[in-house]
């Protein structure tokens, strides 16, 4: 956005503060729209279902109370006598009395649409009174039984309605009603079959997006249907019919998805016979005005963010205008390394640049000074002259005063270098505004967790025996402890009269660093002249000894017992250097490694992990440490040696003097192994755990220390040398001759006989 010009930024935020709102109200009017049109659209289907209904049992009752009406009439008792066609037939009035029931018959087919034909049927006789046949033999007409089976059930004296088949493949609904006892001695049963097909008409929608028709009895049995092939076929099969069986509404509306298209279904549940009308519709036709009322209200939204559009732009170029004019100004007078922005990116981005590049001023000016007078101080403490030194440090009399961080690498374990240059920053900021007016310090970090203070000061400091340089550096003592959560060790020279003695002086403090070693640190201390200075380094032989020997017999107690004695002979020396302490245990962790190799033990195995033995012991400040340190050291040792098996030991010891007897002789190392009873594996892990080296490499060292002495000692040509050592070629011995010096034979013994000369 910083690259677009303002402008546009204005005209698309108010473009965005008009169209989002708009966009959004559209989108949600729409939805609104069509979520209650879809529900009026059903309900309006379903009113029109109910209506459909109701027109159909209205239908179904009037023809059914016409043919009540007929039954009443007694106009079958003119034919009651006669049980059989033949009767029927003899005489002319009997036959004008069938007759004048089949023009009734007819009467009632022409009250209502639809009706495919009506018979009387008198019970007991051979023949029926039709409307579509005349008066016939039941033999010539379709089948009567089916009658009986269905009145079976009947409640009450009103027929039933029966879906069937006719003989001639119609389809019909049949109305049975059989003659009223009340009303008529006559006994028989009327028949009216109403086409399947003007059902339909009663039910089929006139509503666009009709999709189909159903009509199912309570059992789900289905009456009539827009598709003939599935009449009277289990209409539970149909897709969500039985959801509709099992629902408990009378009536109700339901969206279902077939295909792909979106349908509605609409049923309602006649309470008078119990059937089931259901109608379908296509949504997407039904939905077609909906949809277009919405198309235009999109396209309505359209135009009036196109005009909306352009009333932004008028009020974009309006009101950047003063904002432009400005940049224009700016620009002219150049643009401050700001480019490729626009105005209000571009405003924001100078004033910003010029307000980093006054502080950046401002901090090179201070650093630049405060560097200046570190590196003066660095140099004078490294004896250097220094130009300006009278300014930085004007009073006659100077002192050094060296802050150590105790258990430095603890120190620098635990926290990240980030933190220790912050902690370096505040130490030195603290100290040179700590002390008293009239006392200059000036502070420098030198490395390693040491920071030296030079503080400069006056005849009256010195007068009163440097009282304001010991609380200062008491308090300094204090803040850098809680501020590193380490104690701190301060270390004061003597007095120097001139800068050019503060080298001196500084290697004085750090001397009074180094005691601490035995005195411990945490404390404040002064440089004074120490008696003794000179005397031999001390070494307690006697102690080493002794801890050798009981090394080797693996009495822990009495080498401790031991450790404390060298520990208290140094404590007890007086003025004993921080270099005579170094040496003294550096020289018992050579001369104990010594005695492990060897006795074919490889240290390595047992400080694994411990890194360097001599580097972590010169980082000790204190002698108790030290000898904790040492503690452990032999601990560790013992430990070890206790820990291997003495088979492992013997075999071990075994395996060397062989090794040390036959390496110049062609030795098969599996032969070898199963004299001693082990396995080569197990040999070789035993070989590498006392030498440091593989089996085969420990035997080629002692071939080429052996032909090392017999280059310099005898006159013996290179090959004679390989094949005394055990080399069946030269080839071989220059090889492993080369992998282990570095170099030929020839080139060892001449390089050796050049400098031996």
């Amino acid at each position: 956005m910083k690259r677009i010009p303002m402008m546009l930024q204005l005209g698309v935020i108010l473009f965005s503060v008009m169209a989002v709102p708009t966009t959004i109200l559209t989108f949600y009017s729409g939805t609104q729209i069509l979520s209650y049109s879809e529900k009026a659209i059903a309900e309006s289907s379903l009113a029109g279902l109910d209506a459909n209904r109701r027109l159909n049992e209205n239908a179904l009752n009037n023809l059914a109370q016409d043919t009540v009406r007929l039954t009443a009439s007694r106009v079958f008792d003119r034919i009651r006598h006669f049980e059989t066609y033949r009767e029927l037939k003899e005489d002319y009035n009997h036959v004008s009395q069938a007759l004048t029931v089949l023009r009734e018959l007819v009467n009632l087919n022409n009250r209502m649409n639809g009706v495919y034909s009506s018979y009387f049927y008198l019970s007991g006789a051979d023949y029926v009174v039709s409307t579509d046949k005349g008066i016939t033999t039941t033999d010539r007409y379709e089948p009567i039984g089916w009658m009986q089976k269905v009145l079976e059930g009947r409640r009450g004296i009103s027929g039933v309605w029966v879906p069937r088949r006719l003989s001639s493949g119609e389809t019909v609904i049949s109305y049975v009603l059989p003659l009223n006892r009340l009303s008529t001695t006559t006994r028989g049963t009327i028949v009216v079959n109403l086409r399947e097909s003007q059902i339909g008409e009663y039910l089929r929608s006139t509503e666009p997006g009709g999709h189909g028709y159903l009509l199912m009895q309570s059992d789900g049995l289905i009456i009539s249907h827009n598709d003939k092939a599935v009449l009277f076929t289990d209409g539970t099969k149909q897709p969500y019919m039985q959801e509709i069986l099992e629902s408990q509404a009378r009536e109700g509306f339901s969206f279902h998805e077939i295909n792909g298209e979106r349908l509605l279904y609409t049923w309602s549940r006649s309470d008078l016979f119990g059937w089931w009308n259901v109608n379908i519709y296509s949504m997407d036709a039904l939905m077609t005005k909906t949809n277009k009322l919405q198309h235009n209200i999109v396209w309505l939204t359209v135009a009036m963010m196109f005009a909306g559009s352009v009333l932004t732009v008028f009020l974009a170029t309006w009101l950047s205008k003063p904002v432009r004019r400005l940049v224009r100004t700016v620009r002219s007078s150049g643009s401050r390394g700001v480019s490729d922005k626009n105005e209000l990116a571009f405003l924001d981005a100078v004033f910003k640049r010029m307000q980093e590049e006054e502080e950046q001023l401002y901090k090179l000016l201070q650093e630049r000074e405060q560097d200046a007078r570190s590196l003066a101080v660095h140099r004078l403490l490294r004896g250097e002259e220094v130009q300006p030194a009278a300014e930085l440090f004007p009073e006659p009399y100077s002192l050094v005063g060296v802050l150590s961080i105790d258990r430095y690498r603890n120190y620098v374990d635990t926290t990240n270098p980030e933190t220790r240059s912050y902690h370096r920053f505040l130490i030195v900021t603290y100290s040179e505004n700590l002390f008293p007016p009239g006392i200059v310090a000036r502070c420098v970090y030198q490395g390693e967790g040491c920071f030296a203070v030079v503080i400069n000061f006056g005849q009256e400091e010195a007068a009163r025996e440097y009282e304001g340089i010991k609380s200062a550096l008491e308090g300094l003592s204090r803040y850098a402890g809680d501020l590193l959560g380490h104690t701190v060790t301060v270390g004061v020279s003597s007095r120097a009269g001139r800068c050019g003695e503060l080298q001196d002086r500084a290697a004085e403090a750090m001397e009074v660093i180094k005691q601490r070693m035995v005195c411990g640190g945490g404390g404040i201390s002064f440089w004074s002249e120490e008696e003794g200075r000179g005397k031999p380094y001390l070494y307690p032989a006697d102690s080493e000894r002794r801890i050798l020997n009981f090394l080797e017999a693996g009495d822990l107690e009495h080498l401790l017992e031991e450790l404390t004695v060298i520990r208290r002979d140094v404590q007890s020396a007086s003025s004993i250097a921080y270099d005579n302490i170094m040496f003294i245990y550096h020289q018992l962790v050579g001369v104990t490694i010594k005695q492990l190799r060897e006795n074919q033990i490889n240290p390595t195995r047992i400080f694994a992990g411990r890194g360097n033995l001599y580097s972590t012991i010169a980082s000790i400040d204190t002698l108790d440490e030290l000898d904790h340190y040492m503690r452990e050291f032999y601990r560790e040792i013992l430990q070890y040696l206790a820990r291997r098996p003495e088979s492992e030991t013997g075999h071990g010891e075994r395996i060397i003097r062989y090794l040390d007897a036959h390496y110049c002789e062609e030795i098969v190392f599996e032969d070898m192994a199963k004299e001693i009873g082990i396995s080569y594996s197990y040999m070789r892990k035993i070989v590498f755990e006392m030498t440091g080296t593989s089996l085969i490499d420990y035997m080629n060292l002692r071939r080429i220390e052996k032909a090392k002495r017999l280059l310099l000692e005898s006159g013996m040509t290179v090959k004679q040398i390989a094949a005394e050592v055990g080399y069946a070629n030269i080839q071989s011995f220059n090889r492993f001759f080369r992998k282990y010096e570095g170099m030929p034979p020839s080139s060892y013994k001449a390089s050796k006989l050049r400098s031996s000369g």
